[in-house]
């Protein structure tokens, strides 16, 4: 029950995010996004491990979706600070997806892989709806979606290897505490 919980919330922050953005009011989906943030951490056992995910995968998601931005394949109506990065309800979004990788997305740390296809494809579908709902703009929409295919291909299993890592790191520092 709390993955699926965990599968609803990311798409109610999704969409918030999504929505906002292409309304012109970006800032509306950061704080659905929060408070989805601060409800995952309230659920689980570490804080800490949680916490140090969402925001090393925010800057992750950042760099990446800024190059996409630098690149000139894709752009936002809204919610810019630099017009050469991202914007900051997309970092909002990589927050609320990081949430999801010891949860209901994490399912797919049993296959490289898997994982590998899963953002293969996923990706590039997840911006193409921010497309298809005017959250994003695409200047070259083949160039885009195959290096959104190949840049999730490549994150992905990382992202999820990271996740791990991080639950060994933090497991491994309680025990020595103890």
């Amino acid at each position: 029950m709390d993955k699926l919980l965990n599968f609803i919330l990311f798409q109610i922050g999704w969409f918030s995010a999504v929505l906002g953005g292409a309304s012109g009011r970006p800032w509306f989906g950061v704080i659905v996004i929060c408070f989805i943030v601060l409800f995952r951490l309230s659920r689980v056992d570490s804080k800490k491990e949680e916490l140090t995910l969402i925001s090393i995968i925010a800057v992750i998601g950042a760099l990446l979706d800024s190059i996409f931005v630098y690149q000139g394949w894709i752009s936002y109506p809204s919610g810019h600070i630099n017009e050469y990065l991202t914007t900051y309800w997309i970092i909002a979004m990589w927050m609320s997806f990081a949430t999801t990788l010891n949860s209901s997305m994490g399912w797919l740390k049993k296959s490289k892989l898997l994982s590998s296809i899963f953002g293969f494809f996923g990706g590039p579908i997840t911006y193409y709806g921010g497309y298809k709902l005017n959250a994003i703009e695409f200047s070259d929409f083949n160039s885009a979606m195959i290096g959104l295919a190949f840049g999730w291909a490549v994150i992905m299993p990382l992202l999820l290897i990271l996740a791990d890592s991080l639950h060994v790191f933090f497991h491994q520092s309680n025990e020595k505490r103890i």
